[in-house]
């Protein structure tokens, strides 16, 4: 039987703190929303905070949700209510990897270590990281990472994000 097939939506990694103030989750909600819009699928930690709030803007924008979760179940890690697609893993902070790892570029929203983590797995591994309100890395040299490029609203980060997802699918290396 001969199918067309449709490819896979592009994934975007939503990266921020389980727990964020209203402006953070104002900024990641909107982040949602824009990810969804572009019709890209949105990846995240599944949990609460910056994910749980990117997720519900990417859910209210008719987009899907992937929540990469760290427990081994739904008892163990309850995902939040607008992811669509729950990945449990039972690796903890680990499955830092596995959201990095499943995104073509990845959006940091504020954030506390875990984020940096993911951001620096992500970096690592060649996947590019768009900030918004979210850390700033500076090289042993003094000199700015330029691999960790800053955004200042939600669509300027998205935009980017796509812009550089785009770049790394077809082998164009970011500068560092």
């Amino acid at each position: 039987m001969n199918q067309e097939s449709n490819p896979p939506p592009l994934q975007i990694a939503v990266i921020g703190a389980g727990r964020a103030d209203d402006r953070l989750r104002d900024l990641a909600f909107r982040t949602g929303e824009a990810i969804a819009r572009s019709g890209a699928a949105l990846v995240c930690g599944g949990l609460g905070g910056v994910m749980e709030a990117a997720s519900r803007g990417a859910r209210a924008a008719g987009g899907m949700v992937v929540g990469i979760l760290p427990g081994t179940d739904a008892q163990v890690s309850p995902p939040n209510d607008a992811v669509s697609v729950a990945v449990y893993t039972g690796m903890g902070q680990a499955r830092n990897l596995a959201v990095v790892l499943s995104a073509a570029a990845a959006i940091a929203v504020g954030g506390s270590w875990g984020t940096l983590s993911e951001i620096a797995l992500a970096l690592k591994h060649g996947i590019p990281v768009v900030t918004l309100e979210s850390w700033t890395l500076t090289r042993p040299d003094g000199r700015p990472e330029p691999r960790l490029r800053q955004a200042t609203t939600p669509g300027e980060a998205v935009a980017l994000a796509l812009e550089l997802a785009d770049r790394h699918r077809l082998g164009v290396r970011s500068a560092g």
